[in-house]
């Protein structure tokens, strides 16, 4: 098995965005491979890390002409001393020590000066170094004052400056930026964008100067013959403010929150308009999207906009009559110049670039520096930190850990779907769902969870849909974890007895929002999938609003769902035990900490069919309380408790010891 270390920082977009990419493609190649991605920025320094990442912020967007300055000074070479951070270094050595990397991979500029202090005193490393250099023609020379085995570069521009200043040629790949691999996967399909065809498409990235949104929309919508769609990430407010100055426009508008489905927008578009940022403008260039920039940092994305200018791709606008203006002038005369932008496009697009940067990675893991022996300075008797264990009985390995009931930031989660995987996948889970929040758009709670962005909105549905099917085989391949689609259908009234919240588990399509329940859960088993009652009774241990109403209806609703939530996160719902009806044990999950909650423990195959077949028939089904591996070990100490767990297959009750104070303990943490 490979080792692929990736060091990233949350400064930029571009960073983050290069080793999120690069991973995804390791991954994508090669079965044989493991890869860890860690920001030791975030993990070492902890709330200075957040201070600096809001200072960084804020002078990049109200103070340029300061950013620029510090940005000046972290190109002398005499700020190489403030780089090697005591705590960075530190946690560098960590990382290295437990991880045994072959190849370690760097996105942010100081890893290399770091790496070069750490071996100082050592001039082999036992590992190969990648630096991904994600600055374009104005690239700080801090990027390569310390040395690295091979630089990956944006362009051949970028490889002529660094050239320029002394790198060997061998050592630099012009590969391209690291795009998500699904360019990859695109190029060579048509899109209706490839041609100039009326009406223009233009897709409007709001990330900076959201005061001016309002009025640049306006202008834009003044052209004749546009389309236009917006992106404003999770502002829900200005989502809100958007949607209601564009209601007159009727299709012409669409106003889009957070998404990750970029590379299909910027290959279905004309052109893009958007701040200089690293990433974005790498972005457009493997979409083939020629784009107009609205913003340009001073100093980092200096050189991004002089490569749109100097590529012929696009034009730098910052003012929004500009804007409006260099968009007219693109469409001018049959598209003339739009044309001619897009034909360089097309020439200079590398869509396989991450693609391109794993495979050089995979090959560098079997260079002889990476079968070295560890220095004494990383030789240690500390055991390695590993991912929490999950503990089986070891009586019948098939019994399966599963969680049903799981959001995302799709709705009101806090984590990505990508997060959400790996988070359950490290803790060897054997199957879940992730289910966010869907509304009823006929009732007012309803339309206003959508505006504020706590639920999906009708336009996200295929979107999630996919995205979670592409990282159902990516769980597969990588955890051996089942990742089933679903979706919380939200039936909310005014009081707790007229609403309701259903599950919809492993739904290979999406389900009009607007039916009612019946309606619903018959779309849902002609799905084959399964409907689930969310927390259908009284919450106690957490806040939240009561959802009763399918409970008030059993004589109606009994016979048609497959399933009740007999516990949700802490709470425990006596009532459907003593009703004898099927049921599960569920998180609720919208942040790490409910991982410690009640789950469902299902005996038997490992497929999704089966998985479904055992609760349909609520037979070999427990719940059990998932504890980390100091729980786990705190099990056997002897003032251990009794906690008491229902399983169906034994017709009684089954007794587990459990800590009584720790568990009471970590009980208080997750409420």
């Amino acid at each position: 098995m490979k080792k692929v270390l990736i060091l990233t920082a949350g400064f930029g977009d571009g960073h983050n965005t290069a080793a999120r990419n690069v991973a995804d493609a390791l991954e994508l190649i090669s079965d044989d491979v493991k890869v860890e991605t860690l920001d030791l920025f975030q993990s070492s320094l902890g709330l200075l890390n957040d201070v600096l990442k809001k200072a960084y912020l804020g002078l990049a967007r109200y103070a340029p002409s300061v950013w620029s300055g510090i940005y000046s000074m972290i190109d002398n070479p005499s700020f190489d001393r403030v780089l090697s951070v005591g705590n960075l270094k530190t946690a560098l050595e960590q990382a290295i020590t437990e991880g045994c990397p072959d190849c370690v991979i760097s996105t942010y500029p100081v890893y290399a000066h770091l790496m070069q202090e750490i071996y100082r005193d050592h001039s082999e490393r036992p590992f190969r170094f990648i630096t991904v250099i994600t600055d374009s023609i104005s690239v700080n020379s801090a990027w390569f004052r310390a040395p690295s085995d091979v630089y990956c570069v944006p362009n051949e521009e970028t490889a002529e400056v660094l050239r320029r200043h002394g790198v060997a040629a061998a050592k630099i790949k012009a590969f391209g930026f690291p795009v998500n691999p699904l360019f990859a996967e695109m190029e060579g399909q048509p899109s209706p964008s490839d041609d100039f065809v009326k009406p223009c498409k233009l897709l409007y990235i709001i990330n900076t100067g959201k005061k001016k949104a309002g009025k640049a929309m306006d202008r834009l919508l003044e052209i004749p013959d546009v389309e236009l769609t917006i992106t404003v990430g999770r502002d829900a407010e200005l989502k809100e403010k958007l949607a209601k100055r564009t209601e007159k426009y009727d299709e012409r508008v669409k106003v889009l929150g957070w998404t990750n489905q970029m590379p299909r927008l910027m290959a279905s578009h004309h052109l893009v308009i958007t701040k200089a940022g690293g990433a974005t403008v790498q972005e457009a260039i493997a979409g083939r999207c020629p784009m107009i920039l609205n913003q340009v940092i001073p100093g980092q994305e200096d050189g991004n906009a002089r490569l749109v200018e100097q590529l012929d791709v696009g034009e730098v606008a910052e003012k929004n009559r500009d804007v409006a203006q260099a968009v007219t002038k693109a469409f001018a005369k049959d598209g003339k110049i739009w044309r001619q932008w897009k034909k360089n496009l097309t020439r200079l697009a590398k869509p396989d670039a991450s693609l391109r940067i794993a495979e050089l990675a995979l090959a560098e893991c079997d260079h002889e520096d990476s079968r070295r022996k560890k220095p004494k300075l990383f030789q240690t008797d500390r055991p390695a930190i590993t991912a929490p264990a999950v503990v089986r009985t070891s009586s019948d390995a098939r019994m399966l850990l599963c969680d049903f009931h799981i959001h995302t930031n799709y709705s009101d989660g806090k984590l990505t779907v990508p997060e959400v995987i790996d988070f359950y996948g490290k803790r060897g889970f054997d199957c879940i769902c992730i289910t966010d929040h869907l509304g009823d758009p006929r009732r007012l709670i309803g339309k206003l969870s959508k505006l504020l962005s706590l639920t999906l909105g009708p336009e996200q549905l295929q979107e999630y849909f996919d995205v979670i099917e592409r990282e159902r085989r990516r769980a597969l391949r990588k955890y051996g974890m089942l990742v089933m689609t679903g979706i919380e259908f939200n039936k909310d009234g005014y009081t707790k007895k007229t609403s309701a919240h259903l599950l919809g588990i492993d739904l290979k399509a999406p389900i009009n929002p607007a039916l009612d329940l019946p309606e619903t859960i018959a779309e849902i088993h002609a799905q084959e999938g399964l409907a689930v009652a969310s927390h259908p009774h009284i919450m106690k241990s957490e806040w939240g609003k009561n959802t009763l109403f399918l409970w008030e209806n059993q004589d109606v609703f009994a016979p048609l769902i497959d399933a009740w939530e007999i516990a949700n996160r802490n709470n425990i719902f006596t009532p459907v035990g003593l009703k004898r009806l099927a049921f599960l044990a569920n998180s609720d999950f919208h942040k790490p900490k409910h991982i410690y909650s009640w789950k469902t423990l299902l005996h038997c195959e490992k497929s999704p069919e089966a998985i479904k077949d055992c609760i349909r028939r609520n037979e070999h089904v427990a719940i059990t309380l998932y504890r980390d591996l100091e729980t786990t070990q705190a099990l056997h100490r002897p003032d251990a408790e009794v906690v008491v767990q229902f399983d169906t297959a034994l017709g009684n009750r089954r007794e587990f010891p459990q800590i009584g104070a720790f568990a009471e303990q970590l009980r208080q943490e997750t409420v």
